[in-house]
Formats: C-alpha cells, structure tokens, sequence
C-alpha cells in the first residue's frame, strides 16, 4: 500500500504504466497467400481475390488485396495461407445462447455473431461468456393485444436496455406495425416480423426488415379464419390445436396451387429477406445425418436441448402420429419455399437454435445446406450467413464481409466452400474481432489455435 510520502511516486508510477500500456502498438496478423472469396451483392459477386494478403490491426481488416499490392507492415504475426480460403465469419440469424458449451460449439463451427433468442423452450441468454459470439439481442413486442401506445412504450424500454432487434408478434394491428417499424428503425433497431393480425403481404410493403419462419411466413395463404386461429393461440404441440391444423393443411396445398404462386411474388416484391429456419424440421427429412456423431456435438448436453435427437438414431423419439405430422409439414415447408425462391426472395440463415432438436454451430450448417438445396448457389448461401445482414438491418454495422475497415471476424478453411457448402466445415482457425480464436477442440487437444497456419510461418513473421 502507498504511503502518504510515497504517494506521488505511486500515482506517477500508475500513470506510466497506463501510458505504456496505450503507447504499446497494436499486434498485426497478417494472412499471406489464401483465396479471399467475394460474398457480397447476395452471393452474385465474383471478385474473389487469388494469393491474397488480409492485414488485421486491433479489432479491424486494415488491408485486402492481392500479394502483389498489400505491404505486410514489419513486425507482423505472418500465417501461411497458401492453398487455404477466407470467408467472413457467419452469423445465425436465429439462435438460443444459455452457457459456456454453447458459445464453443458457434465458435467451433464458426459462427462469430448471433442474433439471440431467449426465454420459453431456449432459456435464459447468458450474454457474458468467454470466449463468446457477438450477441445481437432479440425481444419481442405484441404477444398480447395493446394500445399503440402501449407497444411503443414496450420498445422504448427494450431499446433503452440494449436490445438490437424486434421481433413484431402476432397480435399488432397492420397500423401499430407500421409505427413500430418506424420508430424501431429511428431508435437504431432492426425489425423482424413473426404476424398474425397482420398479414405477411401487409408486413413485407412496410419497412419491416426480415420475417421468420416459412410455416409463419406462409400463415396468408391458408383460409383467413384458420389464420386468425394461429395468431391466437400460435405455440401449441396438441395436434388438435389451430397450429397443427394449419400445418396439415400446409401439408395437403399442392406445389401447383395459383395461390401459391401469387403469394410467392408478393413475398419476393418486398423489402424484408426471408428467413425459413429449415433446421427447426431437420430431423424430420429423410436426408438428415445423426447431428450427435458430429465432432462438436462432444461438447453439448442432451439435457440442454429442447427434443434431442435420439443419440443412437439421429431422429426424435416422437409418437406415430407426432413424427407423421412432423415429417408431413418438413416436406411441405420445403415445397413452399421452393416457389418463393423461384420468385425471388432474398434470405437469412438462421437456425432457430435450440427447439425441436436444433443444436448450437451445427445446426447453422444444416440451415445452409439445406438452402443450396433449395436452390441456392453455395456462394448464395454463404451471402445470406453473412453479407445479407448487412443489407437487412439498417445498423448492423460494417460485419460480414472481408474488407477493409470491416470487422475482423474471418474464417480461414482448408477446403473451397464455392465448390461444395459442407466444405464450410472445414475450419482451420477462427479469428474473432482479431484475435484467432483458441476454440474448444484446440484446448481439449492442446493444439496451438492457429494450427497448421502457425506451423508454417512465412519468412520475416513473428510468432
């Protein structure tokens, strides 16, 4: 403890460290040598960059180009990315984070940025891990029929406590959405609808940024009063419920139907991406592996998941009549959407992480492969984990492309994801706001993070 003669001393020996510590120059890693692959204008751009060099300082990309034109600042961290590929780290769209396993399951896989759903059948948001995604935190308003006044009061105070994004619910009116999106966009929130007084061909002609769920999504074209029954009562399991109903009759609507058609270019002439949430009815197609014998499913409880897959099967453990309601409606959300992309329509990934059997990381992997067999390109389904969120929301920020003065959240693999969207899997490090990330599997291994990257340090570099 200092002494009142020594005090000075202290307090100036106190201010030279702090001074140190601010003087002391950023660590630079540089990657030398990979492929930088173009996610922007919806997966439809090209300008993928061959022995490249990405430069990081701090927490931001400060350089991207070829070899050729990017000096590596002296005294830099050098990686050898020499046959390797770099992709923006990926964002679920949809997604429960409860405790430390799940935040290394994302990172394992890759996933650097969340939107995070909490409470019901997701529990409670555990926002204060490390290591951890980036949380963009997710609320909903309208669960319950109020005054205007009493939503907006509702989003007030959910922007006062650091929510990013709205999630617009079943009971606002076609007018209170639209004063919501307004004032959600002004306080700096994003918006994603989930409706039921209002239809989904109202919401899209607003501003409302997103919408999620293809079985929500698809509420307009069954009989207005089946709809409405919905909107009451929208969370049921009883397969006599309004909810269940409406699914079978999804089930029953032929890929032919007029209406279909129509609806599908409505929801393609709109603002707001889609995001369909494939992952939540994964289990029940009859091309889903047992996600159990993926390597990071090691680091997940069963217990923590709300309707495990069975872990010597990979399918749930439902009733007949359940897994024949569920299987029905898997097949009919696929056919569905498959008119809506044919339409057009934007979209998100998301995965709807942690209900019916979805699971932290891998399950976002699922989500984009089953949108390039929807029809989207793998370049296509790695824009809408990444670059489409940018576009959706208006305050994202600068995250979820690999460009100078972008956030430094990159994904260095081993395997070209263009040729092959499972080839995202094949992560060879993770860097997270520029810092390689030291992931679960490195740890239980002892392996150095960067892994083979650091093993082959380029002449000059610094380790």
């Amino acid at each position: 403890m200092c002494t009142s003669r020594l005090l000075i001393v202290c307090l100036v020996s106190t201010i030279l460290v702090l001074f140190s510590a601010a003087a002391a120059p950023t660590e630079t890693l540089a990657i030398v040598g990979p492929t930088v692959i173009d996610v922007s204008n919806f997966g439809y751009g090209a300008a993928d960059i061959e022995d490249a060099v990405v430069v990081i300082e701090g927490d931001l990309i400060v350089a991207v180009g070829p070899r050729s034109d990017v000096e590596i600042p002296p005294g830099s961290v050098v990686l050898d990315g020499r046959g390797k590929f770099i992709v923006p780290g990926l964002t679920d769209g949809f997604a429960a984070l409860n405790n430390q396993a799940y935040a290394d399951a994302y990172l394992e896989c890759g996933v650097t940025s969340i939107i995070a759903v909490s409470g019901g059948r997701r529990g409670p948001l555990a926002d204060d891990l490390r290591p951890s995604p980036v949380v963009h935190r997710l609320e909903s308003v309208g669960d319950e029929p109020g005054s205007v006044e009493e939503h907006l009061a509702a989003l007030e105070s959910l922007a006062a406590d650091g929510v990013d994004i709205a999630l617009l619910m079943y009971q606002l009116t076609p007018e209170q959405l639209e004063i919501l999106i307004r004032r959600a966009h002004e306080l700096g929130m994003g918006t994603i609808g989930e409706l039921g007084r209002t239809s989904y061909a109202e919401g899209v002609v607003t501003d409302l940024d997103a919408v999620v769920h293809t079985t929500r999504y698809s509420l307009d074209l069954a009989p207005k009063a089946m709809g409405r029954a919905v909107a009451e009562k929208p969370f049921s399991n009883d397969l006599d419920s309004p909810k269940w109903r409406y699914y079978q009759w999804l089930s029953d609507l032929s890929p032919h139907d007029e209406r279909l058609a129509a609806y599908a270019n409505t929801l393609a002439a709109g603002k707001a991406f889609l995001m369909p949430t494939f992952s939540l009815l994964h289990l029940d197609r009859p091309w889903a592996g047992n996600p159990w014998k993926d390597s990071v499913a090691r680091l997940l409880d069963p217990a923590d998941i709300d309707a495990p897959a069975n872990a010597a099967t990979g399918r749930h453990s439902y009733d007949a009549a359940h897994q024949v309601a569920y299987s029905a409606v898997a097949r009919a959300q696929f056919l569905v959407e498959e008119a809506y992309h044919r339409a057009g329509a934007g979209y998100l990934a998301g995965s709807g992480t942690d209900v019916w059997g979805t699971m932290p990381g891998i399950s976002l992997h699922s989500e984009l492969e089953s949108l390039v067999r929807l029809g989207l390109t793998p370049r296509g389904a790695l824009a809408a984990a990444t670059s489409n969120f940018v576009a959706a929301f208006p305050n994202w920020g600068r995250r979820g492309e690999v460009r100078a003065g972008w956030a430094a959240d990159v994904l260095v693999l081993t395997e070209d994801p263009r040729e092959d969207i499972r080839n995202l899997r094949a992560i060879e490090a993770v860097v997270l706001a520029g810092h390689v990330v030291e992931r679960a599997g490195s740890r239980e291994n002892g392996r150095d993070p960067c892994g083979s990257l650091r093993s082959h340090l380029l002449a000059g570099g610094s380790s």
